[in-house]
């Protein structure tokens, strides 16, 4: 009896991609797994981002046109309505994917435990070209909401998810937020369901002007503080700390890069607890212009 690979089916959110979209199109294109769907979702783009799509000409890549613009959260919860496969993974305009990302990871789920697979992905700097990988330390399998509290690890680019397991257990993006969401999601998922980690590389992710989570990143800060008061009662003591310290650390960070000295000063001084560190006292002191040199992202 042949074994007939099972259909994945890749979501592709798009609006005004087209800087980048002929890269991740061809990323998909070429995957040496060939049973996949991609389902691109145009959440009303204004640039050229379908005729790039089509000019491809593939039976695969199926075209659905919001009825209106909405979140990318909510997107993404449409854009699942209409897949196929048994298996669900994500790529956005400005990502690619390595050739081998879906056979590698498909091998993961001979395990019936594994609901979810993720894995490492390269860092690609725009304005230098420069390559950086995201996760240098050892990362378990298996339950890992512990480890996703402590350092939150998961890039949806690298992720495939049995698609089973979001009707059995309901969770889905919650489309109120624009720039956690996938936090939200993964964390969720990570307290009922085993996770399969692949150590290399699977998919790069572009560090450019445009990315949301750069732009808006007070916008990040006012979710992620949000998310805290509405899960708190669902958390440990311990693990509302290390999100709670985390926050500091975020809001500390944009204060270093977009206020003064004294405003530095200040909010060091108030929650000097959390940000003690040779890092943050450094930060403290170095002119914005070289900071910013010193940031990952840039």
């Amino acid at each position: 009896m042949n074994f007939k690979p099972k259909l994945v089916s890749i979501i592709l959110n798009c609006y005004n991609g087209e800087k980048f979209l002929n890269s991740a199109l061809k990323s998909v294109k070429n995957q040496s797994y060939k049973n996949w769907e991609l389902i691109f979702w145009d959440n009303r783009s204004k640039d050229n981002s379908k005729k790039i799509l089509k000019s491809f000409k593939s039976k695969k890549f199926k075209y659905f046109l919001a009825k209106k613009h909405t979140t990318l959260y909510a997107a993404r919860n449409l854009a699942l309505k209409k897949t196929s496969g048994e298996f669900i993974s994500f790529i956005d305009a400005d990502d690619t994917w390595e050739k081998n990302k879906l056979t590698k990871q498909i091998k993961l789920f001979k395990d019936k435990n594994i609901a979810v697979v993720y894995g490492n992905l390269w860092i690609k700097n725009e304005k230098n070209k420069k390559l950086k990988k995201f996760i240098n330390y050892k990362v378990k399998s298996g339950y890992i909401y512990d480890d996703l509290i402590k350092k939150y690890n998961i890039g949806i680019l690298t992720s495939i998810i049995k698609k089973k397991v979001l009707h059995e257990s309901k969770i889905f993006f919650d489309s109120q937020y624009n720039i956690i969401g996938d936090f939200d999601f993964f964390i969720r998922l990570s307290k009922k369901y085993e996770f399969g980690y692949i150590s290399e590389p699977l998919a790069t992710y572009r560090i450019h002007e445009k990315n949301l989570s750069f732009v808006k990143k007070n916008l990040q800060i006012q979710e992620f503080l949000n998310w805290l008061k509405r899960n708190k009662k669902n958390l440990s003591k311990n693990d509302f700390m290390v999100l709670q310290k985390k926050l500091i650390n975020l809001q500390f960070n944009e204060i270093s890069l977009t206020k003064s000295l004294l405003s530095k000063l200040r909010f060091f001084s108030k929650y000097w607890n959390s940000l003690y560190s040779l890092k943050n006292i450094l930060a403290l002191f170095m002119p914005k212009f070289l900071l910013k040199k010193f940031v990952w992202f840039n």
